[in-house]
């Protein structure tokens, strides 16, 4: 299969730049598997959609200020993005420029300062800061990294965070959560749909292009996660009872899949890493729909979607929704498939 199977042209002004407000009123596709045409609401209607015993999944990873802006101790400009800490006080980090930043130099960041003690295969670099609490000084002076698609840091970093945004470790949002509000959960727990987490730290890889031709020859990056030992037992009544599991974004697929494959179908309360790749052909072991935004063309996340959809039928929803000026990406519009 060809990486370029999961092309499709977007008109730039489709973008989103910023989230509508509020962020429920922000438009919802829905794609029933079983019919090929497609209804179109808003998404504080996804109630309508959802019935009593439901289960939503939801990723509770909070994104964190991992961009920080400094300069060497030559006095050159300096950029960093933290992806992962790899030690009390190391951290690994995309570095820019990445050419002029070696192994030894010291970088500064207002009154924070580290030092560059490794060069890594993939070309990112181990930093290990200095002082006794780095990371309160990190919150501080870091900023959220926002994608490279939004021209515009937001007025309100929160924008960019789920409500329900509670564990520390992702460096890019879940943003298939981010059309929720505390209304609307409010409303949904009413009607007595049932709310479940997962944890995974979502990485930069999600932004990283698909470089080989075959899909298959992907290598994804590899992501922490932790399923509880709640949220097994709530998808596991949820499937008795005969109601469905829907997980909210593409990280809980990744992180329910991961773990049933792992155990032969099975869930397993657990916390690891994962690097699962899910593409077309691909059975499903645990989710029943799926709630996501509109994914880049050619990624790995529209992969995972058309292996649910089916591919020919998620290219197709794509194609209605530029025609009816849909907005895509991290602050764009939302589907529900099932």
């Amino acid at each position: 299969m060809k990486v370029s199977d999961f092309d499709y042209e977007l008109p730039k002004e489709l973008i989103a730049q910023e989230p509508v407000q509020p962020r429920d009123h922000s438009r919802l596709m829905v794609i029933r598997r079983d019919r090929e045409n497609f209804e179109h609401t808003h998404f504080y209607r996804i109630i309508d959609y959802l019935e009593p015993g439901d289960l939503l999944v939801m990723n509770d990873s909070k994104v964190i200020p991992a961009r920080l802006l400094g300069k060497k101790s030559t006095g050159a400009k300096v950029e960093i993005v933290l992806i992962e800490k790899v030690g009390s006080k190391q951290w690994k980090a995309i570095v820019r420029p990445g050419s002029k930043i070696k192994r030894g130099n010291v970088l500064l960041f207002e009154d924070l300062q580290c030092e560059v003690v490794e060069h890594c295969d993939d070309s990112t670099r181990i930093l290990e800061f200095t002082g006794s609490n780095p990371w309160e000084k990190i919150r501080r002076i870091g900023k959220l990294p926002i994608p490279p698609y939004i021209s515009k840091y937001p007025d309100d970093p929160n924008l960019y965070q789920t409500v329900y945004a509670k564990k520390d470790g992702s460096v890019a949002a879940p943003t298939a959560g981010l059309h929720f509000t505390d209304s609307l959960l409010k409303k949904l727990k009413e009607k007595g749909i049932k709310m479940a987490f997962v944890t995974l730290h979502v990485g930069l890889g999600t932004f990283r292009p698909v470089k080989v031709e075959n899909v298959e020859d992907h290598v994804m990056h590899s992501e922490y996660y932790t399923l509880p030992e709640e949220t097994v037992e709530l998808i596991k009544e949820t499937k008795r009872n005969g109601n469905r599991v829907i997980a909210v974004g593409t990280t809980v697929v990744r992180t329910l899949e991961a773990v049933a494959q792992k155990h032969d179908g099975k869930l397993v309360a657990e916390s690891g890493r994962t690097d699962i790749f899910i593409y077309p052909p691909y059975e499903f072991k645990v989710i029943d729909g799926l709630i996501t935004n509109f994914h880049l063309p050619k990624s790995t996340l529209l992969m995972l979607v058309a292996a649910f959809t089916g591919r020919e039928k998620i290219l197709k929803a794509y194609n209605e929704a530029i025609k009816l000026r849909y907005r895509f990406f991290s602050f764009g519009d939302a589907c529900f498939i099932y």
